[in-house]
């Protein structure tokens, strides 16, 4: 008989091992189960979709069944989605409708969602923004103490993201202002910078794309956005494929898969072949060995292994400037792109050289010469990044015993840099391989 036990004992064990490896499910949770009644009275039929907690990509969903390829994964009303259309017809309708100049699709769901995040119990879609994140990670988010950790450029682009909701911030708050009748409160308090922050991120990170036709009382921004209570649970992985779209004659949102998903496995969607640095900018994650990965290679890096006295220097940069050559170049996983051995072959160019300008731009091989030098300062360039990305990771974990507010923000940079780290030794790799066969 205790033979038997520890069996039993040693069956159970595996079998809560194996239910977090898959995934905890959370449908019992009151959040849960409020969300899919109000789904329900829209019109959603239950799904094969749990919510659930996974041990390495949080909160996902689950499928109870085993997935084909080719099947329906959700399919959600349009009753069930947030769009303008949905803000039209609530109290702020007649306001935006009357402002002058139109407001943009973006800051009407903005102002809609800080407006019902603020009415609370009384909100129809409570249900829904219960579920919502209270925070996020996108780079408008961060501290400046780990926006100053990221990849150049990835740093860059962070400021410009700033710049961009602080300035459509500004731009709205006369607009904001004029709501002032529907609210006790002072609009200003209400509409605050953290509160269109919190408003534009759930907006960029979790809307599908859903084309609206044009509205006079909107800017001519697109209107292509729509928020999928539930739908926007599913997580992003660059190793599928679905299909996703609004079906016009179903009138739902619907998902397809296109890879196979066993039971009681996390499923998932494809946000597109995002790199690591697009896919922290745009939604606050990293993708753990994401083949779509890459590290960029910033116009100063890429000048300063080429000695500024080149008489030709100049006229070499007035070359890659016009034929855009001097962005998106970059090191992946199979070694440096052809993007930046092209640039890397015109600026190697020897004065003898420069009239086969053109045909360096096309990949042509110019000289031996000139192949070993472009190879040679790509080399460089891996290990001055590969040496720079080392001690972003020493200033991390720095930072990671200083400040232990910043930690949850320092591990997300953190994971962004080992990926960019693995991507850089690869390459290096790939590099020493190819001068040795050019040798």
């Amino acid at each position: 008989m205790k033979k038997n036990r520890g069996r039993t004992g040693r069956r159970r064990r595996r079998k809560r091992l194996q239910s977090f490896m898959d995934g905890v499910n959370c449908s019992h949770k009151l959040e849960y189960i409020t969300l899919k009644k109000w789904l329900k009275d829209r019109g959603f039929e239950d799904s094969n979709l749990r919510p659930a907690e996974f041990w390495d990509t949080g909160r996902g969903l689950m499928t109870t069944k085993a997935l084909q390829a080719g099947e329906l994964v959700i399919s959600l009303p349009e009753k069930c989605l947030l769009t303008t259309g949905t803000v039209l017809t609530s109290c702020l309708g007649e306001y935006i409708k009357k402002w002058k100049p139109p407001v943009s699709p973006l800051i009407a769901l903005c102002t809609f969602l800080i407006a019902e995040k603020h009415a609370g119990e009384k909100s129809l879609w409570k249900p829904y923004l219960d579920v919502l994140p209270k925070t996020y990670t996108c780079p408008v988010c961060l501290e400046q103490d780990v926006v100053s950790l990221l990849p150049e450029p990835l740093r860059k682009k962070a400021q410009e993201q700033r710049t961009v909701v602080r300035e459509l911030y500004v731009s709205s708050k006369a607009f904001f202002s004029s709501l002032q009748p529907l609210f006790v409160e002072n609009t200003e308090a209400l509409f605050n910078y953290s509160a269109l922050e919190w408003a534009w991120c759930t907006i960029n990170t979790r809307t599908v794309y859903m084309k609206h036709s044009q509205k006079a009382c909107f800017s001519l921004e697109p209107d292509v956005y729509a928020l999928a209570p539930y739908l926007d649970l599913l997580n992003h992985s660059p190793n599928v494929q679905v299909e996703a779209a609004f079906n016009e004659q179903t009138k739902r949102y619907e998902i397809r898969t296109d890879s196979q998903c066993k039971k009681y496995e996390e499923v998932f969607i494809c946000y597109g072949p995002h790199d690591n640095q697009r896919l922290l900018l745009e939604y606050g994650f990293v993708a753990v060995d994401n083949p779509h990965s890459s590290v960029y290679v910033s116009s100063d890096t890429l000048l300063r292994y080429f000695p500024p006295l080149d008489s030709q220097r100049n006229a070499k940069l007035s070359i890659l400037k016009d034929h855009d050559f001097l962005e998106n170049l970059t090191f992946g996983w199979d070694g440096p792109s052809w993007r930046l051995l092209t640039a890397l072959k015109l600026l190697s160019l020897g004065e003898d050289e420069f009239t086969c300008w053109k045909r360096a731009l096309l990949g042509d091989v110019i000289s031996a010469r000139n192949e070993e030098r472009a190879l040679n300062v790509a080399e460089k360039i891996c290990l001055f990044l590969i040496e720079e990305t080392q001690q972003a990771l020493l200033q991390i974990s720095q930072l990671k015993r200083d400040k232990e507010n910043l930690k949850t923000n320092l591990a997300l940079v953190e994971i962004l840099r080992l990926e960019e780290l693995k991507i850089l030794q690869k390459s290096a790799e790939i590099l020493c391989n190819l001068e040795t066969a050019t040798a």
